[in-house]
């Protein structure tokens, strides 16, 4: 656990499916980080547009994120085929991004030991963020993890439909004209297809002591025993 005086700004980004989630919660929950998922927003902002319909979807939502309790919406299934199919449509509209980025960097600024996850983080939220991660992985194995996760909701769901999902998601986010995924020079590379979710994590902590160490000096400790 990290002293309270410590600052430590962690960003995760990557695809899909591709294990950005799972390490950043890990690191998160490790280092006692104040823990935010992009992508939990954006399926938030998709389900509030498709449960009430509004007009103006742009002033709706950027009174809706004005107070939003983050806790409270990382309690709600945000998982359903339209909320799916919404989501990367609305990830490419800049006035929706410009309110959920307003969003994320608040969130920052509230505490001093932050992690957050998505697919722009590292440039555009967090761009001084002491560690970033990008999380990268095949298609096969990311559609099979996706494709287990959703089993669990929907039964029936065809692994090929999974697949060919994935695939046009991360195509139209690299592609998107607006904070397009990408990874920066300084990002740390976490490969989840190759790595053990134990190595991953330890790869993970040995580059944030790195950091740790450099900004604090030899002596530090990092967790407590």
């Amino acid at each position: 656990m990290l002293k309270n005086k410590i600052k430590l700004i962690v960003s995760c980004d990557g695809g899909a499916a591709s294990g950005k989630t799972t390490g950043a919660k890990l690191i998160s929950k490790r280092y006692k980080l104040n823990f935010l998922s992009s992508g939990l927003l954006y399926r938030y902002a998709s389900y509030l547009l498709i449960k009430y319909a509004p007009q103006n979807k742009i002033l709706f939502l950027r009174k809706k994120f004005i107070s939003l309790n983050y806790k409270k919406i990382s309690k709600i299934n945000l998982q359903s085929e339209n909320i799916n199919s919404l989501v990367s449509k609305i990830a490419k509209q800049k006035k929706i991004r410009d309110i959920l980025k307003k969003y994320q960097i608040n969130f920052a600024k509230k505490y001093n030991k932050v992690c957050i996850e998505g697919r722009d983080i590292s440039y555009a939220i967090l761009p001084n963020a002491d560690v970033k991660f990008f999380f990268k992985c095949s298609l096969d194995v990311a559609s099979k993890r996706r494709w287990k996760e959703l089993k669990k909701l929907h039964k029936g769901i065809k692994f090929v439909k999974v697949k060919k999902s994935l695939k046009i998601r991360n195509f139209t986010d690299q592609n998107r004209r607006h904070n397009p995924l990408k990874k920066v020079t300084d990002a740390v590379l976490i490969r989840t297809d190759i790595l053990s979710k134990k190595a991953m994590v330890a790869k993970m902590s040995k580059e944030i002591d790195k950091k740790l160490i450099t900004k604090y000096g030899r002596n530090f400790k990092t967790r407590q025993k």
